[in-house]
């Protein structure tokens, strides 16, 4: 007998369109979404072998306790599921949303690599957190006792807020500094609504201002303030900037009008979600709607580019990546929903140029792939006299980010940095050369998960808390 699919647990009320009839009303549709919600969360826990040997866990950078909040989910004992969920992750219902589970707990579930469909972790943490949310369990992480010791960081993104989270909670006066008018950093601006919605990130962040937490916000460092004067006016501090220096092409044309950068695109898309007024989306410059769109790249964040356009009314979006299928970087599982949505994607292929001004096609050059270069992926070859030119009216670069030269920038010449610009920092305690420095994330990492920076900005704050109690300690004596 054939083996039957297990259907999975997806969020249909945020990532499927669902038809509604005219005669059911918001109300019912909420109702009878939250009986399914709960009835698949339960019976996708239920899954769980409770192995010996959880790979799920050992393969989250958080080692969140998986095993145990999906029993407890099973049982029905959702606010316990949800309080073991928060114990080591600062915000689960933010993982169970963008997560690459197929990479991370989902990838290595035993019953996944036995030959059945995974239990879709992802779905369940979001379904346990949102269910916290609903019932009023999540609230202000008060500490139980105030210090006054401060602590300044620099960065409101996911490493930097999960370092808040942890320092507030022992009682340390936290300020975080950011050059945007909202908390989150690519949380908030670089990651598309239909994957996390902007609310969920906002109660967060108003969660930690419940808390104490203080944010000075476009508070552009190197400009507003001091590097120098960040760190007179506090006992620590960590760098949780996040790598926002897009990487160009050189190529011809690349300057022309309709030719932009990613994280220009999602911002201005994130921003209009917010109600904001932005003249460039208003102006069509950053707005795909009608337009013949090609997006370059690769990785997630070329995903999140072709996925907005066609959210915007593109007339046809297409994705050039040099390399095939197996070789992409970006998840397999955003690949796949973005072919569903319409996105055409044209393998072993690269730009060579741009035509017209504004844009009017790109000079592509077909691609094969040679001799496997250091890292053991197959390098890839132009194929010669193979070139043609792809009609598009809206041509967007998603490379990847580089670090910004921050030594420069906040003119602190002790910031050592490695070879690749990012901040040279202990693996483990984070602490740079500079004392009571400390960095994170995508600055030190380069560019990376956001379960990682969560990781290390929560391992972070556990040895700022350790170097303020040894500072405490020697002025004691």
């Amino acid at each position: 007998m054939a083996k039957q699919p297990m259907l999975k647990f997806v969020d249909v009320k945020r990532d499927m369109p669902v038809k509604r009839d005219a005669g059911i009303r918001n109300q019912d549709f909420d109702e009878i979404y939250a009986e399914f919600a709960a009835a698949k969360a339960k019976e996708q826990a239920s899954r769980c072998s409770q192995c010996g040997v959880p790979y799920c866990q050992t393969h989250c950078p958080l080692h969140n306790n998986i095993p145990d909040w999906l029993l407890m989910t099973a049982q029905g004992r959702l606010k316990e599921a949800y309080e073991l969920s928060q114990a080591t992750n600062t915000f689960p219902e933010i993982c169970g949303r963008i997560c690459p589970q197929d990479r991370l707990c989902e990838g290595n579930c035993v019953i996944e690599n036995s030959g059945h469909e995974t239990v879709t972790i992802g779905a369940v943490e979001k379904y346990i957190t949102d269910t916290a949310w609903d019932n009023g369990w999540v609230t202000p992480n008060l500490p139980k006792a105030e210090r006054t010791d401060s602590v300044g960081i620099i960065g409101a993104g996911p490493g930097g807020l999960a370092a808040a989270d942890v320092l507030r909670r022992a009682g340390v006066q936290v300020t975080v500094y950011d050059r945007y008018d909202r908390a989150g950093g690519l949380l908030t601006y670089g990651i598309p609504s239909f994957k996390l919605e902007k609310p969920v990130v906002m109660r967060r962040v108003e969660q930690l201002e419940q808390a104490g937490v203080q944010f000075v916000m476009n508070c552009n460092v190197g400009e507003d303030i001091s590097f120098q004067a960040i760190t007179g006016q506090h006992d620590a501090v960590l760098i949780a900037t996040g790598v926002y220096k897009s990487r160009d092409l050189q190529a011809p044309g690349v300057g022309a009008a309709g030719v932009v950068q990613a994280l220009d695109y999602l911002t201005t898309s994130n921003r209009v979600s917010f109600g904001d007024e932005v003249p460039d989306y208003e102006s069509g410059a950053l707005n795909a709607a009608g337009k013949r769109v090609v997006v370059i790249g690769g990785g997630d964040t070329a995903m999140d580019c072709v996925r907005t356009a066609i959210r915007q009314g593109a007339s046809s979006v297409k994705c050039l990546y040099r390399r095939d299928r197996a070789n992409m970087p970006g998840s397999q599982r955003e690949v796949q929903n973005a072919e569903e949505e319409g996105v055409e994607f044209v393998w072993q292929t690269a730009p060579n140029g741009f035509v017209g001004d504004p844009v009017e096609a790109v000079m592509v050059q077909k691609m094969r792939l040679g001799a496997p270069d250091a890292t053991g992926r197959q390098s890839p070859e132009v194929i010669e006299g193979a070139d043609y030119n792809e009609p598009a009216d809206l041509t967007i670069m998603a490379l990847g980010f580089s670090p910004e030269d921050l030594p420069t920038l906040w003119d602190e010449g002790t910031l050592e940095v490695t070879n690749w610009g990012t901040i040279k920092a202990h693996y483990k305690t984070h602490a740079t050369e500079i004392d009571g420095v400390y960095a994170v994330g995508d600055i030190v990492r380069g560019a990376s998960l956001v379960v990682w920076a969560i990781h290390d900005g929560r391992e972070a704050a556990t040895s700022m808390l350790d170097y303020l109690n040894s500072v405490a300690d020697v002025a004691a004596e």
